[in-house]
């Protein structure tokens, strides 16, 4: 999915406005009604709901929200901000259909004396502002946002918490912006919400289907992307019936160091679950056999070297080839890490030590095959491409690096980032707060190095890779818990993730 811009989505509606066609109010009718629907699914009727309305269109979708909800007896008040002398249009006429419903419930405020009471036990409907904002708000609207955020009642913003802007909002005025507790959006995510620092503003996010034109959205440009269920089944190649374990490429991990050795262990066996036909590990000799009774499927290279790697293989017969896991930062191990740069005539995948070793080294940085793919977590980015001043300039700072070097970047944590060389930028949707455990990263490479083995490009390898992981953190957390979840629980439920998507 296309993550599109403010004026972009206004296009969008209007494109879809004129050819589906439908008028601009029916079109606000019927996204309010996608709300309205999530709402009394998730809402008792027992609860007090309040609807903060500002005078453009997103007050429009509040008026027509509270409207719905009253029909269906739920007891609603209206609360009206009159900022301005002016209201658009729908506004004007959803604010006509409500009043004769002949409800005494709308409150018309003017002044911050004139607001009632917010209690914490409300539901609060956030319908000030939409997502056409451009600059912080000020003066009764920042008065109002700032007594619901005291509040403790349950927050829904209606397509976007009011203050926050789509894309960049490191000018903005945080004070000035709804802390919901859950987004209601339409159509199209916004950047915004695949931020770090916009989670306590945005709280959780569900998309909800307007019906605007998807031939006409997929006609627009974007850097961004959302990645979703279809994109990955698109992507994914079924093994024939006649074929062997030859047709699905040798994998090298180069991995695990005294003491390291699970991290071998997990990106072994994920290597093996992600389908690759034959995997052999480089290891130091003492963990020969901890690799060879924890992973038998695998073959083992022992390292000359008892508790570090120091040695390259011969690597000319391998499809793929990852490095970093547990390698430590032994001088042995940085000079195997610049051969391995300067003799392997396919994409490396980087991980962990290995990253850590090239922020010391920047220099080997432009020697690297192109193609090749980083996998750092926020801290091993930061010692290899600047720390940045907030998440836009981070998400600069990764496409220009990805650009500079010609490789791909996996920023890892939630919406896991994917840099290209060609300057895209592209949001994973799976994995939880339980995948934040020591391991879970091994597990990744060892997935990336299978599908690479297996002929995906590095793209594929990329978006699929971290697709699938997420998704077997997904199920592991249904069936182990956030807290208790742990990086073999994932390895174990690769074959799950596969299974979901009908690759079984």
């Amino acid at each position: 999915m296309k993550i599109l811009n403010s004026s972009q989505v206004r296009q969008a509606d209007a494109y879809t406005i004129e050819h589906e066609p439908i008028s601009s109010v029916d079109l606000m009718e019927r996204a309010a009604y996608k709300c309205f629907d999530w709402i009394k699914n998730k809402i008792e009727r027992t609860r007090k709901i309040k609807v903060i309305c500002g005078l453009g269109n997103n007050g429009g979708d509040g008026l027509v929200i509270a409207r719905l909800l009253l029909k269906a007896g739920y007891d609603t008040d209206v609360i009206i901000l009159r900022h301005s002398d002016n209201c658009s249009e729908n506004f004007k006429i959803n604010e006509d259909r409500l009043i004769k419903l002949k409800k005494k419930n709308i409150i018309e405020v003017k002044e911050i004396s004139k607001f009632p009471l917010l209690n914490d036990n409300d539901v609060i409907i956030d319908a000030i502002f939409g997502s056409g904002l451009s600059k912080p708000i000020e003066g009764l609207i920042s008065e109002v946002v700032e007594k619901m955020n005291k509040c403790k009642g349950y927050v829904i913003a209606i397509d976007i918490p009011s203050g926050l802007f789509s894309e960049d909002n490191s000018a903005n005025n945080h004070k000035a912006i709804v802390n919901a507790d859950v987004t209601l959006t339409f159509q199209v995510t916004k950047l915004s919400f695949l931020l770090p620092q916009n989670y306590l503003f945005v709280g959780e996010w569900y998309l909800l289907d307007i019906g605007l034109d998807k031939e006409f959205i997929n006609s627009l440009s974007s850097i961004y992307h959302f990645v979703e269920e279809d994109d990955i089944r698109q992507m994914l190649k079924p093994r024939e019936k006649f074929a062997h374990k030859g047709n699905f490429g040798h994998a090298l991990l180069i991995s695990g160091s005294y003491g390291k050795m699970g991290a071998a262990v997990l990106g072994a066996k994920a290597c093996l679950r992600s389908g690759a036909g034959l995997v052999t590990v480089h290891i130091p000799k003492s963990g020969y056999n901890i690799l060879q009774t924890a992973v038998p499927e695998a073959m083992v290279s022992p390292d000359k070297s008892e508790e570090f790697i120091s040695s390259l293989p011969g690597i000319s017969k391998y499809n793929a080839i990852a490095v970093g896991p547990g390698i430590d930062k032994k001088e042995e191990t940085q000079k195997l890490l610049k051969l391995l740069i300067q003799n392997s005539s396919i994409p490396l995948i980087l991980d962990a030590d290995a990253l850590n070793i090239l922020s010391e080294n920047k220099t080997w940085l432009s020697f690297l095959p192109k193609g090749s793919i980083f996998t750092p977590h926020p801290k091993e980015f930061e010692r290899l491409a600047g720390k940045p001043e907030h998440d836009i300039h981070r998400l600069q700072l990764q496409k220009e690096f990805s650009v500079k070097y010609g490789v791909y970047v996996i920023y890892k944590g939630a919406y896991s980032t994917i840099s290209t060389p060609d300057a895209k930028l592209y949001f994973n949707s799976t994995g939880n707060p339980g995948m934040a455990t020591g391991g879970s990263g091994d597990v990744l490479t060892g997935i990336l190095l299978g599908l690479k083995a297996r002929g995906y490009t590095s793209i594929e390898t990329c978006i699929l890779g971290t697709y699938l992981h997420g998704l077997a953190g997904d199920i592991a957390k249904h069936r182990m818990g956030e807290e208790s979840l742990i990086a073999g629980d994932i390895v174990e439920n690769i074959a799950g993730a596969f299974g979901e998507l009908r690759l079984l």
